[in-house]
């Protein structure tokens, strides 16, 4: 392997050639941007060579400045890199580089809880409003059927909560606040007043609908059965026994960024302020790398030693949810579990994955059957985003000569490295 900083870009046609000439004589060379430039950042592997080209087409295709990859076989890191693509001059993405994970939290959520659960602190099936205050605001009456909710049904979103027939209450802060007449920055516990006086669009347990606010319940379950924050529990139990120091909840505002975390790109206006962040914990308030995620994913490989859950609580995590009847389940179709997207083939062989999308961040992160792993991190959305799922997979398909070396092995912190993120990208890991 070798450290490689560049790579051929694809070349424009002739065409685009003699125009870009062409405005360049008439312009007289002034007030034209730098022409992008594509530079990967870590160690190179020739093998899996067909990565890079996949990434390289969709971020060209789609005009992503930034984005990250980390890809593991048989639970072996094989494949770390940053990538950028951009008329910026800025410092460059590296494997290591810190990204807004959006909904990817909800998989590390879900663990949290199962890891609860193992420890006899919590039961999958306690209704909610045996564990937290779910009181309606004064003059307002709570759906009834909220006291059927259970720990259980939020993992699943199967809460009866649905935003498409509503509104997702974890994007509507003026209104709430307006409504509780509280001030801004409002809280989790203003949007749980706020939510326990409006109706339930389902029956809990019976529906899928997929809710932001379900998860940011979760987190605040977590908080009351262990008495210390979310992200401490999360910190304690989950990412330190898998080795993770540097992830952390990302925060709203440009000035609070993290060291080392990239900057977000939309079409239509800064990423930053436009939501609250901290309130997004549980849901979708983490900040990683993709190195950070490979190894949070690849500790399933082997359920029989994980470092955080037993393989019982694994198990629990990609099974079936109740209101799919397993007698007419379809080997192969999609459905949500805890925390995960599942396509179930039998014989333990397994498709699970999750994406996360917020104005300015695109993620994706795949457990794939044939022991690959896969984690994809960009600094922007937008239309055909998706994609990435089926070009990535084509891309693991076509590898036929599997590196036999470990990343994981070579790309660590620094010794002595503490929670506080390095200042450059080339700083994140040493590479070989």
């Amino acid at each position: 392997m070798k450290d490689r900083r560049s790579y051929t870009p694809i070349r424009p046609s002739y065409v685009a050639i003699c125009l870009l000439a062409v405005t360049v004589a008439l312009s007289g060379c002034s007030g034209l941007s730098r022409k992008p430039v594509w530079e990967p950042v870590g160690p190179d592997v020739e093998e899996l060579a067909v990565f890079d080209e996949t990434m390289q087409e969709f971020m060209v295709e789609h005009k992503v400045p930034c984005a990250a990859l980390a890809v593991t076989f048989r639970g072996r890191l094989v494949l770390a890199r940053g990538y950028n693509w951009s008329s910026i001059t800025r410092q460059p993405v590296g494997p290591g580089s810190l990204f807004r994970i959006a909904s990817l939290s909800k998989s590390i959520t879900a663990a949290a809880v199962l890891r609860l659960v193992e420890q006899g602190r919590l039961g999958l099936d306690e209704a909610i409003v045996d564990i937290l205050d779910m009181s309606p605001p004064a003059g307002q009456q709570g759906d009834p059927r909220l006291g059927s909710v259970t720990v259980r049904h939020l993992l699943q979103h199967l809460s009866g909560w649905d935003r498409d027939k509503t509104f997702d209450p974890m994007f509507i802060d003026e209104r709430i606040a307006r409504e509780l007449d509280v001030n801004r920055p409002i809280t989790t516990a203003h949007i749980i007043q706020f939510m326990n006086g409006r109706p339930l669009q389902y029956d809990p347990g019976m529906t899928k609908a997929y809710s932001n606010y379900g998860y940011c319940l979760l987190g605040r379950v977590i908080e009351k059965r262990t008495g210390v924050s979310y992200a401490d529990y999360v910190t304690t139990e989950l990412l330190a026994p898998l080795g993770i120091t540097r992830m952390r909840l990302g925060r709203s505002s440009i000035e609070d960024r993290a060291p080392d975390e990239v900057e977000y790109e939309t079409d239509s206006g800064s990423a930053y302020g436009r939501f609250n962040v901290e309130n997004m914990d549980a849901h979708g308030g983490w900040i990683a790398s993709a190195v950070d995620l490979a190894r949070f994913a690849a500790a399933f490989d082997d359920s029989n030693n994980c470092p955080i859950l037993s393989a019982e609580s694994i198990e629990t995590m990609f099974a079936l949810p109740a209101n799919i009847d397993p007698n007419i389940y379809k080997p192969g179709d999609a459905y949500y579990a805890c925390g995960w997207n599942v396509r179930d083939y039998g014989s333990g062989r397994r498709n699970t994955w999750h994406t996360g999308s917020l104005p300015g961040t695109y993620t994706f992160m795949a457990r794939w059957a044939g022991g690959v792993n896969c984690v994809v991190l960009f600094n922007k959305r937008g239309p055909g985003f998706a994609e990435i799922d089926r070009r990535l997979g084509k891309a693991a398909q076509a590898v036929r000569n599997w590196p036999s070396g470990d990343l994981f092995h070579v790309l660590v912190p620094p010794a002595g490295r503490s929670n506080t993120p390095p200042d450059s990208p080339q700083q994140h890991y040493r590479s070989p």
